[in-house]
């Protein structure tokens, strides 16, 4: 974790809870923005530039999927979903708008505090090379790992964390088959809790985000009953 402070920012109109989980975020140096609705997080966004942004789904005016998608027209700053229904669509949908993680209400406020230092961890100090070589290249596509920035044929390609930690992981290797396991280690730092779900949601974004035909993949090849790999440029 760096020195200075994170800024989160987090959208919930139940206020009580946003002012418990301010305690708790106090004790880890990491000050919290606060705001009711959507429009207010929107503002607030542009405002303070968070580290990190927590949204609540189901908010008055503008919903926490609206306010994902118009943040994700412009970055890629680590979003973690609140939803109290607890519903696979909602978190299936929140994955695919760009969401990186997702908690459940009511939530234990000390685990959501670790979701969000797990998120700034790898976000903010994952920039290190994996290996000597610094730029992964094959099908236009180039991954810098000194930039964390990823380009089709010289255009750049906005991906959320998860989606370039999956791609980092895969192209340094092409061929290699990495079990669901390993990507959910790497890309989220946690174990593996046989959540096949959220993984084929951040694979199918990140194959409408670098492949030419989607549903007929040539990069990242699906592995089936073992995981998926990144193709050798032939």
């Amino acid at each position: 974790m760096k020195e200075q402070k994170y800024v989160v920012l987090a959208a919930d109109d139940e206020r009580e809870l946003l002012d418990t989980l301010e305690l708790f975020l106090q004790r880890e140096n990491i000050l919290l923005v606060k705001a009711a609705d959507g429009r207010e997080a929107l503002a607030l966004f542009a405002e303070e530039q968070p580290d990190l942004v927590l949204l609540d789904i189901m908010m008055p005016q503008v919903d926490g999927f609206c306010v994902l998608r118009k943040i994700r027209e412009t970055s890629r700053v680590p979003a973690i979903m609140m939803t109290a229904r607890g519903e696979d669509y909602d978190k299936i949908l929140g994955l695919e708008l760009g969401a990186d993680d997702y908690v459940t209400k009511p939530y234990n406020p000390m685990e959501v505090v670790a979701r969000i230092k797990a998120q700034l961890r790898r976000t903010y100090s994952y920039a290190a090379p994996l290996e000597e070589k610094e730029v992964y290249e094959a099908f236009g596509l180039a991954v810098d790992t000194r930039e964390c920035s990823v380009k089709k044929h010289g255009r750049d390609i906005l991906l959320t964390r998860t989606e370039y930690r999956i791609l980092e992981l895969l192209m340094k290797t092409p061929g290699r088959i990495y079990t669901k396991q390993q990507i959910f280690d790497y890309a989220w730092e946690q174990a593996y809790m046989g959540d096949d779900a959220t993984l084929m949601v951040h694979i199918s974004n990140l194959r409408n985000k670098i492949e030419d035909d989607p549903k007929h993949p040539v990069m990242i090849k699906t592995v089936k009953g073992l995981g998926y790999r990144f193709e050798k440029e032939k």
